[in-house]
């Protein structure tokens, strides 16, 4: 089975064609990316043989099973839809698009098309998060009212546009136009905030209805702090916070506490906690296994490869939950700008 990757830049050289490439029901993988000196990298690194300049020529000629985007955030909508026409299966790197409107059209699309989609939120595919997800269905929280949501990791340099300092001896560097540059999507909150938006809409079916955020910026104008409230549409406000500034001494930071009819949710993924407690007085604290919490991409790749394969597999990254997060975004950086609550 052949997988393809649009856009094999830092992230896809790092994770995605290592991954694929030990993984036992790939056979093939084929990339893209606009620079020849890229490709050749890739091709003495990874020995690849099909290595394309361009993603419509890689979808014509090869016989793929499934594509991962992995281009630049404001690529992925073309990419994805340039895949769904032709009816494949998509892991799309997160942020899924960087406007609502066409987070819409790539739902809508996809779902008409019957094209499975995945969006690489990581942690939504591990145990600590499927744990969740479980113990939300089961009934412990009832209908959510509040919610606390907060992210923060070392990304403040990438952000920036000085560089990853952890990337210095990868085989690419980050984009700084696509980490550190606002006017293509770059800062906090499309880089990581994303990633606990993908959470918070794993655990509940709620949409989001608007939002006022505050920001804070970095030298280019990428914001490398995100505080914002965020309204559901039955009413449920959570509040929002996103830090880049944490130190590399620190674990990533992601914490959710949500607020119900019934009872409440706390996940915590840095002093690694999942716990419910019921308004009866029961009060459940869920076993995690060592690692249950971690950044890892093999779950997320496992479960594309399955997917792609034809089989019938559990998805906590549908294109549904990339559209919300990427609404909620959406509205927060128009909310930033105006100082007013915008609309979803």
């Amino acid at each position: 089975m052949e997988i393809g990757i649009i856009g094999a830049g830092w992230w896809a050289a790092q994770q995605y064609i290592p991954l694929l490439i030990r993984h036992p029901a790939v056979t093939g993988v084929s990339v893209t990316r606009p620079d020849r000196d890229g490709l050749d990298a890739l091709r003495e690194r990874f020995n690849l043989t099909h290595l394309f300049t361009d993603a419509a020529d890689m979808l014509a000629s090869r016989p793929l099973r499934g594509v991962i985007v992995s281009s630049p955030h404001v690529l992925h909508a073309e990419h994805a839809l340039q895949c769904i026409e032709c009816r494949l299966p998509m892991l799309i790197e997160k942020p899924m698009t960087t406007s609502a409107r066409d987070a819409r059209i790539v739902t809508a699309r996809a779902d008409a098309a019957r094209c499975p989609v995945m969006v690489a939120y990581g942690w939504n595919f591990r145990p600590i998060a499927t744990k969740a997800r479980r113990l939300v269905d089961a009934g412990w929280t009832g209908s959510i009212r509040h919610g606390v949501l907060h992210i923060a990791s070392a990304t403040a340099s990438l952000m920036s546009g000085t560089g990853h300092p952890q990337a210095q001896t990868h085989l690419f560097r980050p984009a700084a136009s696509t980490w550190s540059d606002p006017n293509r999507s770059g800062g906090f909150g499309w880089g990581q905030l994303t990633h606990a938006l993908g959470l918070l809409f794993l655990l509940t079916d709620m949409a989001p209805a608007r939002v006022f955020a505050r920001l804070g910026q970095g030298p280019t104008g990428a914001d490398l702090f995100d505080s914002a409230i965020l309204e559901l549409e039955n009413g449920a406000t959570i509040v929002l916070s996103g830090a880049a500034a944490l130190t590399r001494a620190h674990r990533k930071q992601l914490d959710l506490r949500l607020f119900g009819t019934d009872g409440s949710l706390f996940l915590d993924v840095e002093r690694p906690r999942l716990e419910v407690a019921r308004m009866d007085g029961r009060i459940h604290a869920e076993p995690l296994a060592p690692g249950d919490e971690d950044y890892v991409m093999t779950d997320t790749i496992d479960r594309f490869v399955a997917l792609c394969a034809g089989g019938v597999v559990e998805n906590p990254a549908t294109a549904l939950i990339g559209q919300r997060a990427v609404e909620v975004l959406d509205a927060l950086y128009r909310s930033a700008l105006s100082g007013q609550f915008e609309g979803i």
